[in-house]
């Protein structure tokens, strides 16, 4: 089964690793601390400018009042309408061109110190304004001034570099395919000081856009009409330059916007009195002309009597021709296809209609605003000239309606004054003569006053003209910056640098595929483990003796103790040693192992039966006569005859593998094997077979009938965790008797050997 994983965090484990890496931590706590000193010493503080704007509301009546109309066009509330106008392109570039940000400068002031200077600067750059408005690319100056004053200047578009002037005295001229720029000096540049400058120069949309991402608009609260312009910037200056450059551009288009209306109305109004006028004089005229012709002094005065009765129905008369005539003049406006989307005159005396206009004009602005940032075919553009038409046809059905019922009016007020005048038979055919001509010249007179007024109004509004944003704040800077200070970075730094060593030794322990520790493979699989060897630089395949208190040797007797608790029983003293794959120490721990075991005054016998590979005779550098495999082959050979003695240990006897044979396979499972293994128990104490990698071949399960334990070599850093699945299925499905785990290669801790010093070499 799958191995359990504990829940308990082995704290001090941990901490013996960090410990163990204590140079990571020395090299990112020094590496990052130079790092954030670095960053803290090239950063600029970073302050928060900041601007309040509240916006005016029109008081609205009649139809505009009825607020469920707009809801039913989709339309937003007004501060969100104002704040897409006071963040749109149109008004950014405005300002970028009033202010000059499209051309950005920066100093040198010394390592790792530019400084951004605004709005004072020691050297620019000075071409015309259309290159500004065409240009497509950036362009960085790079001007480096001596003390002489000769400038080496270099200009690229992009990384393409459009002009190279060397020793140059200012003003320079550079042409390019751009244009021509000029670089000189400034009035804030100090004469014979030399210095390192940077201009970049871009074009008005394009700063416009960095307006955009700089420039944070925002409702100060759900309920409120207040705007709150923000900007975070490295210099203050800039940043208030730029807020209250916003307001006054959005306050300058509010007032063009709302005298839009006005000066439509003064326009129509002197057009209408310009034609008045002229039909005034013209009664006037007339009048004049009958008098003279027919001698009549005072005709008034001779009918007055006659004609009082009828003076209410006349005044009357004069009223509605008057208001008829306004409201055919409105309704020659609206049909005028030239004045589909223009602002409609607001001269009409009726209380229904002029709110149905109102709307009416408010929609046309509202048409105005979309226009002026939206595209052609904009769906928002579309759906409001929509809206428009709809509107336009229903005051104008409005207009001929009232148009109508003004005719219908003045014509029961003739009939009532021809009833009146019936009456006044004995009056002369002259004096009724007058008094028609007398009253078309009332007429005019009175519409001729009428449009005085409304261009007096007119007047008053153009001059009373207010910004739709109120300023309740220019703008200010918080005193404070809002970037982090330099010890705070400082801080950062150490503490990133602190965390990076655990954070990349655990990132190392999830990515990697092998394994540096015993402590893992016991996490890894149930195999119990039999003990750990450290690295050995040595150099020498035998390492154990009896006067060697190093911690190989020290590692090599533990596991010797373990793995006499494994056999249990005397009787079993078989112990075969394999691994997964090649190069993981198999022969090294089978004789070493071998060695321990007979410190303890035990004959101990170690046989070769990695037959394909063998390489048991080199690393004891003997060359016996025989081996296992021609033993196998041949029957003139005895048993003595293959067994070679070791003479830095008497009692470790060596069985070498022999020749590799063509059929290793039916060798190692031969009868014969079986006999020499069970004369060999009768011999020695402990038999140590070296045997093939059960990774590679399949000679080591054929042997398993020989042996009474299995030690399993994985060696650290080289063995993968795909290979210790393998001999976990291995121990799992039982196919090796009394399977242990030894893990070689492991690095030297302290507490081996127990203290004692390592071996002295001689």
């Amino acid at each position: 089964m799958a191995k359990k994983k504990s829940d308990f965090i082995d704290i001090k484990a941990i901490l013996r690793e960090y410990a163990s890496k204590w140079y990571w931590f020395v090299i990112s706590i020094a590496v990052c601390g130079a790092l954030g000193f670095v960053y803290a010493k090239i950063k600029k503080p970073v302050y928060a400018v900041n601007a309040n704007v509240i916006i005016s509301q029109d008081n609205k009546g009649g139809m505009a009042a009825l607020g469920s109309l707009g809801d039913l066009f989709g339309s937003n509330s007004k501060v969100d309408d104002e704040i897409f106008v006071i963040s749109s392109h149109s008004v950014y570039r405005d300002v970028a061109k009033d202010l000059g940000i499209n051309k950005k400068h920066y100093v040198k002031g010394g390592f790792l110190n530019t400084k951004f200077l605004y709005p004072d600067y020691p050297l620019d750059v000075v071409f015309t304004p259309a290159i500004a408005d065409t240009l497509r690319k950036g362009i960085t100056f790079k001007i480096n001034l001596d003390k002489n004053g000769l400038a080496d200047i270099t200009a690229k578009a992009g990384k393409k570099e459009i002009a190279d002037v060397k020793d140059s005295k200012l003003p320079a001229t550079l042409t390019t395919d751009f244009g021509v720029f000029v670089v000189d000096t400034t009035a804030a540049y100090v004469p014979g000081k030399a210095l390192k400058s940077t201009v970049s120069i871009i074009s008005y949309d394009l700063a416009a856009e960095n307006l955009a991402k700089e420039v944070a608009a925002s409702i100060a609260s759900k309920r409120s009409n207040a705007i709150r312009l923000g900007i975070r910037t490295i210099n203050p200056e800039y940043g208030i330059d730029v807020l209250n450059q916003v307001i006054e551009r959005y306050n300058l288009r509010g007032i063009a916007e709302k005298n839009l209306q006005a000066q439509k109305t003064a326009k129509f109004i002197d057009d209408r009195l310009a034609i008045i006028t002229g039909d005034l004089n013209e009664a006037e005229s007339t009048i004049q002309q009958y008098k003279e012709d027919r001698g009549i002094v005072d005709v008034r005065a001779e009918a007055q009597y006659q004609t009082g009765k009828q003076h209410t129905y006349e005044a009357a008369l004069v009223n509605a021709e008057t208001q008829a005539e306004v409201v055919k003049m409105t309704g020659e406006f609206i049909s005028n296809p030239e004045n589909a989307y223009a602002l409609i005159p607001m001269t009409v005396d009726n209380k229904s209609l002029q709110d149905g206009i109102k709307l009416y004009n408010e929609t046309v602005l509202k048409r105005m605003e979309i226009a002026a940032t939206a595209k052609p075919g904009n769906r928002a553009l579309v759906q409001i000239d929509a809206q428009i038409g709809a509107m336009r046809d229903n005051i104008a059905t409005s207009v001929k309606r009232t148009y109508d019922n003004l005719q219908v009016g003045i014509r029961d007020i003739r009939r009532q004054v021809n009833s009146a005048s019936g009456q006044l038979g004995n009056v002369p055919r002259q004096e009724r003569e007058f008094l028609n001509m007398k009253r078309q010249q009332e007429v005019k007179q009175q519409l001729y006053l009428f449009l005085l007024e409304k261009r007096e109004e007119t007047a008053m509004m153009l001059a009373n003209a207010v910004p739709k944003g109120l300023i309740v704040d220019e703008a200010y800077t918080l005193t404070e910056p809002v970037s982090i200070g330099k010890k705070m970075i400082l801080l950062i730094a150490l503490f990133i640098g602190l965390c990076l060593p655990p954070f990349v030794l655990y990132l190392r322990k999830v990515l990697r595929t092998k394994f540096d520790t015993k402590e893992e493979v016991e996490d890894l699989v149930d195999v119990p483990v039999l003990g750990e060897i450290c690295q050995d630089r040595s150099g020498d395949s035998l390492v154990v003796s009896a006067t060697d208190t190093s911690s190989t040797t020290e590692l090599f007797r533990l596991m010797r103790s373990n793995l006499l608790f494994v056999l249990g029983d005397r009787n079993e003293k078989v112990i075969m040693v394999t691994s997964t794959t090649s190069g993981e120490g198999k022969s090294f721990v089978s004789i070493n192992l071998a060695a321990t075991l007979s410190l303890l005054d035990k004959r101990v016998l170690i046989i070769g039966m990695d037959i394909r590979k063998p390489r048991l005779a080199e690393y004891f550098n003997i060359h016996p006569r025989f081996g296992l495999t021609q033993y196998l082959s041949s029957d003139s050979i005895t048993l003595d005859s293959l067994i070679v003695n070791d003479p830095r240990i008497a009692s470790l006897d060596i069985i070498t593998a022999g020749p590799i044979p063509p059929n290793p396979a039916e060798l190692l499972a031969s009868k014969k094997l079986d006999e020499m293994m069970a004369e060999l128990r009768e011999r020695y104490d402990y038999i140590i077979i070296d045997s093939a990698p059960v990774g590679m071949v399949s000679d080591t399960f054929t042997l398993d009938r020989l042996a009474d334990a299995t030690v399993y070599v994985v060696r650290a850093n080289y063995t993968s965790r795909s290979d210790l699945r393998f001999a976990e299925e291995i121990y799992r499905d039982h196919r090796l008797k009394k399977l242990t785990v030894a893990v070689n290669g492991t690095a030297t801790r302290r507490g081996y050997g127990y203290g004692y010093g390592e071996k002295k070499k001689s």
